[in-house]
């Protein structure tokens, strides 16, 4: 591998859609692709500029060379990538949303992203690469998943790169009484942490920003996203802690899924660069927006188009929170 600005690390599938919104149950036609928190990261990352490598495992079959070719045609780096002749390629389904909401099966037990491990660590240069990206899906896919995210953590500073942490939990792999006290620990290790409020309050209890950020004092950004309202980010520097907060796009929702990936995707891209915080904020929004607009989890095309934050008005833009949240982005 080559120096990279960002080394995005965690699991992809491949992934069935109907080509029409139609339900799994009656589609006689669907599309193969795939998706995965990470690499939908590297992928916004690579088509915005940046040298990006993704590191896993797959399969060695089709939707294994699916998932490779496809990310390399994006212009992410897949030098780092296992091939497991034992373990196959994970892949999900998603029934599109006909009114009440869209659902997402997963067919991953076993997968050869599953077996990711510490071990996998010494075939990555990490001294290669000056920042990471993962997320708390990994640690929930297995023991070695979670003994690799930690140890990804534990070895930034001995390495010489950063890490930021998106937490995205998911119900489907594990409970808020398991995943609560583990995502913390893990999150507060992090240079950069990302969460959404429902997240938080589902994990942790809180209720608003303020209250994430009090058991999260470690990172030096925390950003968290309060659906379709705004969205927060704490910086701690010397001076002390300093606040930022960029409402949310108001955009017409095709899909929810990838919003959360193009949202941090956007805010790394700022941040790498040197944006102040309302602008990193405010270009994870537009991220977010674009991929809000498509029923893929990877929207392609937003490129590198600036996006330059205007404070709101001191009058209130939403008349109230409920309509708001159904004409804005349901989940940046």
């Amino acid at each position: 591998m080559t120096s990279t600005d960002v080394l995005c690390v965690g699991e992809t599938m491949a992934v069935v859609t109907p080509t029409r919104a139609q339900s799994l149950t009656t589609a006689e036609e669907c599309i193969l692709g795939y998706g995965g928190a990470e690499s939908n990261v590297a992928a916004h990352l690579a088509e915005f500029g940046y040298r990006v490598a993704w590191a896993s495992r797959l399969g060695q079959d089709p939707f294994g060379n699916r998932i490779t070719d496809g990310l390399a045609s994006r212009g992410v780096d897949v030098s780092l990538v296992i091939r497991d002749e034992k373990n196959p390629t994970g892949v999900y389904f998603k029934d599109p949303d006909l009114g009440q909401g869209a659902k997402t099966l997963y067919y991953r037990s076993g997968s050869a992203a599953s077996r990711m491990s510490p071990w996998d660590f010494g075939a990555w240069s990490m001294e290669q690469t000056g920042w990471v990206h993962t997320s708390g899906i990994n640690p929930a896919l297995s023991e070695t998943c979670a003994a690799l995210t930690k140890y990804l953590l534990t070895q930034a500073n001995t390495k010489g790169y950063k890490v930021s942490f998106d937490v995205n939990y998911r119900p489907a792999l594990w409970t808020p009484e398991i995943a609560g006290p583990r995502l913390l620990a893990l999150a507060d290790m992090a240079t950069v942490v990302l969460v959404g409020l429902d997240e938080a309050e589902t994990l942790w209890g809180c209720t608003t920003a303020e209250d994430v950020a009090a058991i999260l004092p470690s990172p030096r950004h925390l950003v968290v996203k309060d659906a379709s309202l705004e969205a927060v980010e704490f910086v701690r520097d010397v001076t002390g802690e300093h606040t930022a907060r960029v409402p949310a796009n108001k955009v017409e929702v095709i899909e929810p899924v990838g919003a959360g990936d193009a949202f941090a995707a956007g805010y790394l891209a700022a941040l790498l660069r040197g944006d102040k915080p309302e602008d990193r904020l405010a270009l994870g929004h537009s991220y977010a927006a674009w991929t809000l607009g498509t029923r893929g989890d990877f929207r392609p095309g937003h490129g590198t188009r600036p996006r330059t934050y205007d404070p709101p008005p001191r009058t209130p833009r939403l008349a109230n929170g409920q309509l708001a949240a159904k004409a804005s982005t349901p989940s940046t």
